[in-house]
């Protein structure tokens, strides 16, 4: 992630590994591919902070493994959503999208009324 933009993730990483993971099994390298690449570069997931959160996910239950061979031939951990896992991202996003309209609407608002009393 982009170092201004570090603070941002935490607390969001979850989620964004919850969403790209819907699309279907990806190993580690994979989602973090994905995530930089929807987020036009905004958001670099780092191994110091991707695999930690994968294996605490697995442990909550919201993501099963199989080992498989990539495209190049390597041996990876792919990682796929439970039942639990998907049930966990219908609650976050709808959470998210609340939390997100309302920080735009205080970044949007100008001064309040009742500031300059």
């Amino acid at each position: 992630m982009a170092k201004d933009n570090r603070r941002f993730l935490q607390g969001t990483l979850d989620v964004l590994i919850l969403k790209t993971l819907s699309w279907g099994p990806m190993h580690g390298y994979g989602i973090a591919t994905w995530i930089e690449r929807c987020s036009e570069a905004a958001l670099q997931v780092e191994d110091g902070s991707l695999y930690p959160a994968l294996h605490r996910m697995e442990r909550k239950g919201w993501l099963d493994f199989e080992w498989r061979i990539t495209e190049n031939g390597r041996r990876a951990k792919y990682y796929a959503l439970t039942a639990e896992g998907r049930a966990k991202l219908q609650r976050d996003a709808v959470d998210w999208a609340r939390f997100a309209d309302a920080v735009s609407r205080v970044m949007d608002s100008g001064e309040p009324g009742w500031a300059s009393q």
